[in-house]
């Protein structure tokens, strides 16, 4: 075999392996970087605190755990990310995070995001200390009434609207409790869920407690709220969807809210069905409390579910629950040791 033709003059060798060498070098210096990369892509997803809902000191944050889980099912990598309120506006306004992942449509603009579905409803009530505020049917009847509520809430377009109402802002849920407290406010609006956390601790100390409204004054909902200059941003949160449906149906949605028992039309017919799941609804849960996650009501013909599985009466769901061990629960999800001194002067 000849070898002679191929080779090359030594000036173009020298120029071959100089080329290569840098050829490798920046292929290198690529590989290097690809970690970074990966991790710039990374969807990232911001909220404010909000008790019991959001936090990021190992308090309850039940719509972290939710949207978490729900990304982690659907095998899709975000960060999520807890700021305070003037810095998630501006992060998401400028572009340094791809959206909300507690994001709360009260009039906002977001003609530049994708909406997910409502995973988790949120039902506004008025509250008070005494039984007329169970008069209240709509805010028209809180006209010139001091009401106390969270800024997130009350800064929002829906809000600022409602000029009748002598809004007493607040920048968090202890502060907006502690107004109806101290009496320096007639009445309180905010969620059901933390509500019913706070009656808790009232219950706890023999203390009167709060009075609903007759039905709620608004009705929203946590949502994901992502750019949809995102890559995928579609399949990201059809994605989301479809974990949020699956998580609701087999109960999981319970454990992260602590509710014993929720309720939504699982099987299309038009009638609520009642959700459980093992590790926190026994056989003495009372459905009256359940909290609904689509507004539809229930009736007789209510199906019963438990951990994915499907009963048509609750007896049949209390034999089975028989079986299962009363877990000791917290006694509110709100920190009874920071509402002590407002619950001794309530």
């Amino acid at each position: 075999m000849q070898y002679g033709d191929n080779i090359l003059p030594l000036k173009s060798l020298r120029i071959f392996t100089s080329k290569s060498i840098q050829v490798m070098t920046v292929l290198g210096f690529t590989l290097c970087l690809l970690p970074a990369m990966s991790a710039q892509a990374k969807t990232q997803l911001a909220a404010s605190p909000f008790e019991t809902y959001v936090s990021d000191n190992g308090e309850p944050s039940r719509t972290t755990a939710i949207v978490k889980d729900a990304f982690r099912r659907a095998d899709i990598d975000v960060e999520l990310k807890i700021m305070r309120d003037a810095f998630l506006g501006s992060a998401v306004l400028t572009g340094k995070v791809d959206g909300e992942f507690a994001f709360i449509d009260l009039g906002k603009d977001k003609d530049d995001f994708l909406l997910s579905d409502i995973y988790l409803p949120i039902y506004l009530y008025a509250l008070g200390k005494t039984s007329n505020v169970e008069n209240v049917q709509r805010f028209s009847h809180l006209k010139d009434n001091r009401v106390a509520i969270e800024n997130r809430f009350a800064n929002t377009p829906n809000f600022r609207l409602l000029k009748e109402v002598k809004w007493s802002r607040n920048p968090s849920s202890f502060d907006a409790f502690k107004q109806l407290a101290d009496d320096r406010a007639h009445y309180l609006v905010t969620t059901a869920l933390l509500a019913t956390e706070f009656n808790k601790l009232l219950l706890n100390d023999n203390e009167e407690l709060l009075h609903f409204s007759a039905s709620p004054l608004a009705t929203t909902g946590f949502q994901i709220s992502l750019r949809k200059n995102v890559s995928n941003a579609k399949q990201i949160i059809d994605s989301f969807n479809a974990a949020i449906v699956d998580m609701q149906r087999q109960g999981v949605m319970n454990q992260h809210l602590a509710l014993e028992w929720l309720t939504k039309d699982i099987d299309g017919d038009g009638t609520a069905d009642f959700i459980g799941h093992s590790s926190i609804t026994h056989k003495s849960s009372e459905l009256t409390g359940a909290y609904s996650l689509d507004g539809v009501p229930t009736s007789d013909e209510s199906h019963y579910y438990i951990d994915g599985k499907k009963f048509s009466s609750i007896k049949a769901v209390q034999d089975v629950l028989r079986q299962q061990p009363i877990i000791k629960r917290q006694l509110s999800l709100l920190d009874a040791t920071t509402y002590k001194q407002l619950i001794q002067r309530w």
